[in-house]
């Protein structure tokens, strides 16, 4: 199946890469969703609650301070090394990811390839004004104050991530489905493909005729739709499949 899928990155011109949670946990981000994840003992708090009273700011940045060592120590993994020479092979020309982590880029994958769906935990930005600064120095004052950090407007200050309640970037948004929509393959890789909009970017791209293959341990909401499907880790396929492929031309 891996010599299949090779073949198909080989003969594809325009293909568009979908990520999700399952990419990183190689790296010690842990799948926030999974059995014992952070999400079965917390819930995050919605975007209109973070808006409307400290309290909820407050439990915004408790839950972030949470998990903020693992992101901060987290280094990109076989995998996201993997695409990152899939793309220097020029096999990969958009890669949209659901995670939050920043280590495609870290990787070595262009930053103006990558399509961040739900933000990033790197950075904080200002709910009222849109500037965006250093996740440290903001974390390190909510460590010491326990307030919700504030911008130099006064506006309050939250991680750059897309919270539940929030609308979802609509350029990026629509950047990846205009993109998918020109693809000629599709691979999603370590999502469950059930968080929606994000999940349709795959979708679109099979939609318009793309081959479409996934590649996930635990079965998909698009299994059904899958022209290749492999099951497994994607730290071990990954590489597997880049070994062997040749560079563009």
């Amino acid at each position: 199946m891996i010599a299949r899928l090779r073949d198909a990155l080989a003969e594809a011109g325009r293909v568009v890469v979908f990520t999700g949670a399952g990419i990183s946990t190689g790296s010690g981000i842990p799948d926030f969703r999974g059995p014992g994840g952070l999400w079965t003992r917390r819930q995050p708090v919605y975007y209109q609650d973070f808006v409307a009273s400290e309290e909820s700011r407050v439990e915004h940045w408790d839950y972030k301070l949470e998990t903020f060592d693992a992101f901060r120590d987290a280094q990109p993994n076989a995998a996201h090394r993997a695409l990152a020479e899939l793309e220097r092979l020029g096999r990969v020309q958009l890669l949209v990811t659901q995670n939050i982590d920043g280590l495609h880029a870290e990787a070595g994958s262009d930053p103006g390839c990558i399509v961040e769906l739900h933000g990033t935990n790197r950075a904080v930005e200002c709910i009222q004004c849109q500037r965006r600064s250093e996740v440290a120095v903001a974390m390190e004052e909510f460590r010491r104050t326990r307030q919700c950090p504030r911008c130099e407007c006064g506006g309050p200050l939250k991680t750059a991530t897309i919270s539940f309640g929030q609308a979802m970037p609509e350029a990026e948004l629509r950047r990846a489905l205009e993109f998918a929509a020109t693809a000629d393959l599709a691979l999603a890789i370590g999502s469950t493909l059930e968080v929606h909009p994000a999940a349709s970017v795959p979708l679109m791209a099979k939609e318009k005729g793309a081959t479409y293959a996934i590649i996930n341990r635990g079965p998909t909401a698009h299994d059904a739709l899958a022209d290749l499907r492999l099951e497994g880790d994607v730290c071990e396929i990954l590489p597997a499949l880049v070994d062997g492929l040749p560079g563009d031309g």
